[in-house]
């Protein structure tokens, strides 16, 4: 059988995780046939790695015809090349799910890949239980929030971050508001809450609380939606960033596979 068309965009070490996998076999039906990255010199030696071609814009990559391409870079990236690649004819992988954050952009983007009959494959990230979300949300609305543990470490370069924090000795919070709101002020580190409310009540409408704690490493979530029938409540643990990138693997497998988890 013909193989599928993989591209990827990001030539970080999320995607060097998703490219090792198809290397390994966790992907044999698809070829990796190029990557765009922000710096075209990363990008070179990324495909010369993994026996791609390196683009140096998106239409270049569109010309190698992916079925499929795999976002692990930036919200921006999504901004910028969703609306190319799905009108391309390529299915999406986005793991910057910030993008979506703005109900007006997430519109355009569904109903561009409706219009020419693609899709847009949402990678869960570090958090999980999308199935029971949707569900919960379907049967009636819901109420939800996401409350986030990070080391203070982790804010020290973004808004968040104020005089004393890498110094605190107990846990402290310092965001309490919405995704949207969240995701307009932590752009690269908010994704998984924004796939969450996407999945739920909405990014308007899904509460968020972040908390540095001293001595944590890491990422953890704890999601808890309630409605009229479904309660449930889940916890979620990562000690790096791998899980992203090996979500987006597992988004690739279901998207081929015969049976779907």
């Amino acid at each position: 059988m013909e193989k599928l068309k993989l591209a990827l965009i990001g030539c970080g070490y999320l995607n060097e995780i998703v490219a090792n996998a198809w290397k390994d076999g966790y992907l044999p039906e698809y070829e990796l046939v190029a990557v765009l990255g922000r710096n075209y010199d990363r990008a070179k030696a990324f495909a010369e790695n993994y026996r791609c071609k390196a683009c140096a814009d998106i239409n270049e990559l569109m010309e190698m015809k992916p079925d499929f391409v795999a976002e692990a870079a930036s919200v921006k990236s999504i901004q910028d090349y969703s609306e190319t690649i799905l009108n391309g004819g390529s299915n999406l992988v986005v793991l910057s799910i910030g993008a979506f954050a703005n109900q007006e952009f997430y519109e355009r983007v569904k109903n561009t890949a409706a219009r020419n009959n693609r899709r847009v494959y949402i990678a869960s990230g570090a958090v999980g239980g999308f199935d029971i979300l949707r569900t919960a949300a379907l049967m009636s609305p819901i109420t939800a929030s996401i409350s986030s543990q990070k080391a203070p470490g982790s804010l020290y370069y973004t808004p968040l971050y104020k005089e004393g924090l890498l110094d605190i000795t107990k846990r402290e919070q310092v965001f309490s508001g919405t995704t949207k709101e969240a995701i307009a002020i932590l752009p690269t580190h908010v994704n998984v809450a924004v796939a969450t409310a996407l999945a739920s009540a909405g990014p308007e409408d899904t509460i968020m609380n972040i908390d540095a704690v001293p001595g944590f490493q890491g990422d953890e979530y704890k999601i808890e939606i309630e409605g009229e029938e479904v309660r449930t409540e889940l916890n979620i643990y990562s000690r790096t960033s791998k899980v992203a990138a090996w979500s987006v693997v597992s988004v690739l497998q279901n998207a081929v596979a015969p049976i779907v988890f």
